[in-house]
C-alpha cells in the first residue's frame, strides 16, 4: 500500500483520490478545533456572521493540545473523539470544509455530507499526542483565546501520518476492515 503526500489546503482532485484505508502524510496548514469552538462557529453562522477562518479547502485535527514545552511550538497533541463534533459537521463542509482529523466511527449524516461535499475524513493514532507533536511545526492562536487549549489554532504540520476512515465516495474503514478481515480469515468466527 502506498502512502499519499498531501499538502493543504486540499483541493477536489486531491480528495476524490483518496480511498478508505489509504495511508496519507499531510503537510501544510491545518485548523485545531474541538467541540466548544465548533459550537461557537455555528453560533456565528446563525447571526450571520463570517468565520475567524475561511473553511473552503480546509481540515480541521480535533485536537486541544497540551501546553508546549519552552523550545517547541506544540505539546502533546493526540487526536480527540470526532462524534463530539457530528452535530456541527455537516453545516461546517457546507462551508467548504475539505477534511477533519480525528479518532473514531462518524454518524451517518456526516458520512453522507462527506460524500455531498466531496471531503474526507482521517483517523491519526490515539495515544500517540508526543509523536504526533513532533509533525507540528508551528502553533498560531486564531480564535476564541478564552479557550485555552480548545481555542482555534493555525497549525503548521510537516509530514502528519494519518489513515483515511471515510472516503469522498461513501467508503468507510470502519465497516470494510472487519469483512476483509473476516472473507480472509474465514476460521476467524
Amino acid at each position: 500500500m502506498s502512502i499519499h503526500e498531501i499538502t493543504t489546503p486540499l483541493a477536489d482532485h486531491a480528495v476524490e483520490q483518496l480511498r478508505a484505508g489509504d495511508q496519507v502524510r499531510i503537510s501544510g496548514i491545518v485548523y485545531a478545533a474541538r467541540d466548544v469552538a465548533h459550537g461557537r462557529l455555528i453560533e456565528a453562522l446563525d447571526r450571520g456572521q463570517s468565520l475567524p477562518v475561511d473553511l473552503k479547502g480546509q481540515v480541521i485535527y480535533y485536537v486541544g493540545p497540551a501546553p508546549a514545552r519552552p523550545g517547541s511550538p506544540i505539546g502533546s497533541a493526540g487526536p480527540t473523539t470526532s462524534g463530539r463534533m457530528d452535530r456541527y459537521t455537516p453545516r461546517l463542509l457546507e462551508c467548504g470544509l475539505k477534511g477533519m482529523i480525528g479518532k473514531g466511527y462518524r454518524s451517518r449524516d456526516v458520512r453522507d455530507a462527506i460524500v455531498r461535499h466531496r471531503a474526507v475524513y482521517f483517523a491519526a493514532v490515539g495515544g500517540s499526542g508526543a509523536l504526533l507533536a513532533r509533525q507540528i511545526e508551528a502553533s498560531e492562536l486564531v480564535a476564541y483565546e478564552d479557550l485555552g487549549p480548545e481555542a482555534i489554532y493555525r497549525l503548521t504540520l510537516r509530514s502528519f501520518p494519518a489513515i483515511v476512515v471515510n472516503d469522498s465516495v461513501g467508503n468507510d474503514l470502519y465497516e470494510q476492515a472487519p469483512r476483509q478481515y473476516r472473507e480472509s480469515n474465514p476460521d476467524s468466527g
